[in-house]
């Protein structure tokens, strides 16, 4: 009769070999003799015991072997040089001359990589058996920036850039002159203030019109507001373009730019960031109009045509704008509201522009320290700052 049987209503009474034998069938990794438990865990402790010999002896291969160690600065490799030369590389690797390959530590040394005021990113690799390789990413400047006495690059992110003189001549950079940017400041201030400058570059530029070729130098000591130098012949003008509506009002201040310097002669500044009104401020040192008289009495004359004058939402004609001016200048302090809704309204402006010219000796010492640096460049056959 067969071991297993089908019960023929259905039910299935297989037995296993443990209900047919009578016996436990035991794994080989579960002996169930102290004997056999014995041999087993001193097999086990020996495979243990060769692998960490094994480990230990390729340990000590890998680090007293010859062809491990970094046997000088040949061994080090560097890509995406453009600025940052090799001789700016070597003394951050300088104590790892000689070393193990496998005790040099990556992280630290791609840290001080970017502690290098050029390198914006640093990747550092170990290529078996003995070479250190570095791929680096250049910062790339886009302003020249006046800290002291002394010309220098600038990023975006408001990061110094130093270059020798020698090596700058050999560039063709083509860059407004900043000032205001200090390098005793934080990372963050700067940031914002080459947030500012690269806005207003690049809403004049906006449609290809390249209206930031007319620039020469921008001073964003006020983050909130961009001080513009602009070139002019015979004197410069500083606008002031706030921080925005830049193309705006770049547009107001060229269209009418012509008819403020005829009317007003000794005009210094000239704040475009009202919506309704265009303040202007005349030099500290300016002769009074030798018009004026004739524009007082409401007779124009050939400097001043009876034209109309737009500034912002309000239209004044010329010969009165003049006119007010004139009776402004007469007076200290120089400053002409042109289009000022009221009085009051100027007077609030008064406190605004007092503060302002706290930095004239400031910015004159800075156009004659400009022009020093134009010549030193000049003879030195370099580049110069974007200027008149």
């Amino acid at each position: 009769m067969p071991l297993e049987a089908e019960d023929p209503d259905g039910e299935d009474f297989a037995f296993s070999r443990r209900e047919r034998f009578g016996t436990q069938i035991r794994s080989w990794w579960r002996p169930s003799g102290t004997w056999g438990r014995t041999i087993l865990a001193l097999g086990a402790l020996g495979f243990l015991a060769a692998f960490a010999f094994a480990l230990h002896a390729s340990r000590e291969f890998l680090e007293r072997d010859a062809r491990f160690r970094i046997a000088g600065s040949g061994n080090i490799q560097a890509s995406g040089l453009a600025e940052v030369t090799r001789a700016d590389l070597l003394p951050v690797f300088g104590e790892d001359i000689g070393r193990n390959i496998f005790y040099v530590p990556l992280g630290q040394r791609r840290k001080q990589l970017e502690q290098i005021s050029w390198v914006q990113q640093a990747t550092v690799m170990r290529v078996l058996p003995n070479q250190i390789r570095i791929s680096l990413v250049e910062r790339k400047p886009v302003a020249f920036v006046r800290h002291g006495q002394q010309i220098g690059l600038v990023d975006a992110n408001g990061v110094l850039l130093n270059m020798p003189v020698t090596r700058l001549a050999q560039h063709h950079y083509s860059f407004p002159v900043l000032t205001g940017i200090d390098g005793a400041d934080p990372l963050p201030s700067r940031k914002a203030r080459m947030d500012l400058y690269l806005r207003l570059m690049q809403a004049l530029d906006a449609n290809g019109q390249h209206n930031s070729e007319q620039i020469s130098e921008i001073d964003l000591t006020d983050p909130e507001d961009a001080r513009v130098l602009m070139p002019e012949q015979g004197a410069d003008i500083l606008a002031h373009f706030g921080q925005d509506h830049f193309l705006e009002r770049f547009q107001r201040y060229q269209s009418h730019i012509a008819e403020w310097r005829q009317q007003y002669p000794h005009l210094a500044e000239v704040d475009l960031r009202y919506d309704r009104q265009v303040v202007l401020e005349m030099a500290k040192d300016a002769a009074p109009d030798p018009n004026a008289a004739s524009i007082a009495a409401n007779k124009p004359s050939a400097a001043a045509p009876a034209t109309k004058h737009s500034t912002g939402n309000k239209t004044k004609s010329a010969s009165h704008a003049v006119k007010y001016a004139a009776k402004v200048v007469k007076k200290e302090p120089r400053k002409e509201h042109v289009g000022a809704k009221s009085r009051a309204e100027a007077r609030r402006h008064t406190e605004k522009l007092k503060a302002r010219r706290k930095a004239e000796a400031h910015r004159a010492a800075l156009r004659r320290l400009r022009q020093r640096e134009a010549e030193k460049n000049h003879s030195a056959g370099g580049n110069a700052p974007r200027g008149r």
